[in-house]
């Protein structure tokens, strides 16, 4: 009877085992498993993301990864503090604590000394490393205006440009603008804010924060854009918008500042820079474009059908020279807009095809009360669409739209279609 009962004893130690293996087996599963995941965390978490940027407004960053270990992107302790030790009186140093409510710096008359190289400088030509930056200030003093100049004068743009290389990253650092024009003649102020675009491609459009009744606006926001190589960058314009807020209607456009970044060199680190704000006038062209429109009235149902049909000859809306144009159709009755339609955005041309149909019912019988306007804007992502051009047709209008209309009128059911230039919007 021993050796049964030893054999008994052996058979209840397998399942013993082989749940002891199991167990063991399950735990070195799970541990590859997690380490696996681990590694493609971290491999993802290394790869600059394409064409993306980063927005830090006043030096925080809101962007959700910390990109040099919580501090601001491209700043170092140690060369911060030695800048700030070496830095003179009369440099420019932005410093946030001593801003006013509307984020301006209080106006003072700081006693600068003069010096023969600062003599040689102008505002027009003003590039200087971080590390030996000069005083807008002294700039100023050392240009003598008419009182003609000072009349056209739109103001002047400080920005500052860098290339991280590490990150494959191209920031710009928007820093202030001064000596702005008042755009609203009762408070003599300006509301302003800047729109960037980096063309020619138009892919990267940003624009700073409002600051309100203020002529010498101080930003401080640093946009950081991913996924642009370096050798790509001296192909790049930058196109700085200055513009005043309207609460009423469209903003303001009080200038535009052009950068194009070829020959500037970024390697070395960032570049303080300045531009005298100028008009805009990348629409100086003899007029809006043209529109090709078809008609037709049915009396019988008292509908009005609109064939949107073609643009040509549309001027630029950027300085990039492409539009993004499409038509926004208003109906009005007694000067009231009772029906709105739009066609497709058709992407970078100034000569588009549309072929749109619309049809309009018209609460009244007869034409005599009834306007049709078409406006033609430019898609712009992110901000306000501009208008290219307007045209307005009905009883009152004149020259050919005038005519167009006198004969929906007496020729009913018949689609009759005409070229119509465009008026300024």
């Amino acid at each position: 009877m021993a050796p049964i009962s030893a054999s008994r004893e052996e058979f209840d130690e397998i399942p013993t085992v082989v749940g002891i293996f199991s167990a063991f087996g399950l735990v070195f599963t799970v541990s590859l498993f997690a380490w696996i995941c681990c590694q493609r965390k971290s491999s993802k978490s290394n790869k600059t993301p394409p064409y993306k940027f980063v927005h830090v407004l006043k030096g925080v960053d809101i962007y959700p990864e910390n990109l040099n270990s919580k501090k601001k992107f491209g700043a170092d302790d140690k060369s911060e503090a030695k800048s700030k030790s070496m830095m003179p009186k009369n440099s420019l140093h932005l410093d946030l604590e001593k801003r006013d409510l509307n984020g301006n710096f209080p106006k003072t008359t700081p006693k600068i000394q003069s010096s023969p190289d600062l003599e040689k400088l102008t505002p027009k030509h003003f590039v200087e490393r971080e590390k030996d930056s000069i005083s807008p200030e002294s700039l100023k003093s050392n240009t003598s205006l008419s009182s003609e100049e000072k009349q056209d004068k739109l103001g002047t743009l400080f920005f500052s440009l860098e290339y991280n290389f590490e990150k494959k990253a191209f920031v710009v650092n928007i820093k202030e603008a001064r000596g702005l024009p008042a755009m609203d003649e009762q408070s003599m102020t300006s509301d302003p804010y800047i729109k960037m675009t980096i063309l020619p491609e138009k892919k990267h459009k940003v624009k700073t924060r409002v600051l309100r009744k203020t002529l010498d606006p101080a930003f401080d926001e640093t946009f950081t854009f991913y996924g642009i190589p370096y050798s790509q960058v001296q192909d790049l314009i930058l196109h700085f918008m200055i513009l005043s807020f309207d609460r009423f209607s469209r903003d303001d456009i009080i200038g535009e500042v052009l950068i194009p970044l070829e020959g500037i060199e970024l390697s070395e680190g960032r570049m303080l820079m300045n531009r005298e704000i100028i008009k805009r006038n990348v629409r100086k062209s003899s007029g809006r474009g043209e529109l090709l429109i078809s008609l037709c009235y049915q009396s019988t149902t008292n509908t009005l059908t609109v064939v949107v049909l073609k643009a040509r000859h549309l001027p630029k809306a950027d300085v990039s020279g492409l539009s993004d144009p499409y038509v926004k159709v208003n109906l009005y009755h007694a000067k009231k807009r009772i029906s709105k339609k739009k066609t497709h955005v058709k992407k970078c041309t100034p000569n588009a095809v549309f072929n749109e149909l619309f049809v309009f019912d018209i609460p009244c019988e007869g034409l005599e009360d009834i306007n049709i306007e078409f406006l033609v804007l430019d898609s712009d992502r992110g901000s306000r669409n501009e208008i290219i051009g307007r045209l307005t047709l009905g009883a009152s209008a004149e020259g050919t739209s005038g005519e167009h209309w006198k004969e929906i009128c007496e020729y009913p059911r018949r689609q009759i279609a005409k070229w119509h230039m465009l008026c300024d919007g």
